[in-house]
């Protein structure tokens, strides 16, 4: 696996990487005093338009302090939001955030061409149609409320065992979704889970603004439901989890509360979490997925990269800094998980408002997603008929049981 972050070499000189983008610097930062900006959307450059941006690969920048000034992070709602931008100070050597790794296709077999045939954009643009036909997805609103229940009945269609957990959110109340298919396989099973938030929100226009949420996060949603719907169609060694949190946009209290309510048994179960958010809208020229993780979850992202190579035409970009979804809860938790997310997501300028509307989302960049997540989660879950193995054919992710 290519080094992606923490690469420090020898020298005087400094670097950082994103992509294909480098920024170099003298070491002793008389010049310039560069940092890195990790952001939703522009939120950086919205709030902070004084502080010159030395590189800009979107959800990454690389800022000036010397010129600008160290900022704080303004929450963008209230006392309940979350930060949406976080800064860091660089370090002398060499570092690279944003990788884009070269990664061989391996073999494509039958079986998983069988189950990737199955993803029906049909039935992902009937879940986005719903889901951004409600006024809003607040995590406060009836429309998240009325979404949870026809997500329910999406998930109990397909074969899932469905519960409600709910979640508290700042003054107000909202729910996770989750849904349960049982693993077929004898012996230890571990546990995958597919996860996106389901809620929307309108920063600008508050709680009972119209929020459709096509792309943030209708796109993952409706994904995480149609790779339910195909997974469920075959035979598992290991148990299928598909949760849809609430209060995302509000702090990641949806996962936070989820992780924080997890006993041992059931963290050391987790063998892999795939969480998707924001899937379908293509801001660049090439089709591009970022995958985001930490160093624990490394495999995953190294499976997920070869999935694409294999099955898709993405071009793969990863990263191990995450940030500001519903991964992050898990991998503080010591649970390995990834992100996946449209590249250059920060180009879309229509989150978080009433412009995120049906008609800004691709399905085909959606379904190339869904097609390298599936291929990937194949792997995690292992066919029965592989037999009972410890490691899944064609994943390197270790099993984890209680």
């Amino acid at each position: 696996m290519t080094e992606r972050s923490g690469m420090s070499v020898p020298g005087e000189g400094a670097s950082i990487r994103l992509g294909d983008q480098v920024f170099e610097w003298a070491a002793d930062g008389r010049a310039v005093r560069p940092a890195l900006v990790t952001q939703v959307g522009r939120s950086f450059q919205v709030q902070h338009p004084e502080v010159p941006v030395l590189l800009d690969h979107g959800r990454h920048l690389v800022v000036d302090l010397v010129a600008g000034g160290v900022p704080a992070p303004r929450r963008p709602e209230g006392a309940d939001e979350h930060a949406d931008w976080r800064i860091e100070h660089l370090p002398a050597g060499a570092v690279v955030v944003v990788d884009r790794p070269s990664v061989e296709a391996g073999p494509a077999d039958d079986d998983t061409a069988g189950l990737l045939a199955g993803l029906s954009p049909q039935s992902f643009d009937e879940s986005m149609r719903f889901l951004t036909g409600l006024p809003t997805r607040h995590s406060w609103s009836t429309g998240f409320g009325e979404a949870a229940d026809w997500s329910s009945d999406r998930l109990a269609g397909s074969g899932f065992a469905v519960t409600r957990h709910s979640i508290t959110v700042g003054t107000g109340s909202s729910a996770n979704v989750v849904g349960e298919l049982p693993g077929t396989g004898t012996g230890d099973r571990a546990v995958v889970l597919v996860t996106a938030h389901l809620d929307s929100v309108n920063t600008p226009g508050g709680p009972s603004a119209p929020a459709p949420g096509a792309d943030d996060n209708g796109s993952g949603s409706a994904g995480a439901l149609e790779l339910g719907r195909v997974l469920a169609g075959r035979s598992w060694r290991h148990d299928l989890r598909v949760i849809l949190f609430g209060g995302e946009e509000q702090g990641l209290h949806g996962s936070r509360q989820y992780v924080a309510a997890l006993a041992p048994h059931e963290r050391a179960r987790i063998r892999a979490v795939l969480n998707l958010d924001m899937v379908g809208s293509l801001n660049t020229a090439a089709p591009t997925v970022l995958l985001e993780g930490a160093p624990l979850s490394a495999a995953l992202i190294d499976d997920l990269a070869r999935a694409a190579a294999t099955w898709t035409g993405l071009a793969v970009e990863t990263s191990l800094n995450p940030f500001a979804s519903d991964h992050v809860p898990f991998l503080d938790g010591g649970i390995p998980a990834v992100l996946t997310i449209e590249g250059a997501d920060s180009a879309n300028k229509n989150i978080h408002s009433d412009r995120d509307v049906l008609a800004t989302v691709t399905t085909d960049l959606a379904m190339q997603i869904l097609r390298m997540d599936a291929a990937a989660l194949a792997g995690w879950l292992q066919p029965v008929e592989a037999g009972q193995k410890s490691r899944a054919e064609g994943s390197s992710v270790p099993l984890r049981t209680a």
